[in-house]
């Protein structure tokens, strides 16, 4: 699933919305959440899910989910474009959008 197929899905979900995330395209549920961003390496793109869920990827499919350094600690998993079981992607954008809708909106940014 390439980040085209993750989007159109997103998209497919209840109050999701085509927006930005720190200037980079992104899926963000109806509290105004990102819950699909692009992410930062090559290959992948990146869902916000609780820790528990994101080391539970980790540990049971490696070869699908995974972090770089620059995710480490934060509530999100790369996700690599050539996975194995597309329909387990899907599941888990479905959770990151339901975790994202199950959080406060975000704090408005100070604009300079």
């Amino acid at each position: 699933m390439i980040w085209e197929d993750a989007v159109a899905f997103a998209l497919g979900l209840p109050g999701a919305e085509l927006s930005t995330y720190y200037g980079a395209p992104a899926v963000k549920a109806a509290n105004g959440r990102a819950f699909l961003t692009p992410g930062h390496e090559a290959g992948s793109f990146c869902i916000q899910l609780d820790l528990d869920t994101v080391a539970m990827l980790i540990e049971t499919d490696p070869g699908t989910y995974w972090q770089s350094p620059h995710y480490q600690g934060w509530p999100a998993v790369l996700v690599r474009h050539d996975s194995a079981d597309p329909e387990r992607v899907r599941a888990m954008i479905g959770r990151a959008h339901d975790w994202a809708l199950s959080r406060p909106r975000p704090r408005p940014r100070k604009t300079p």
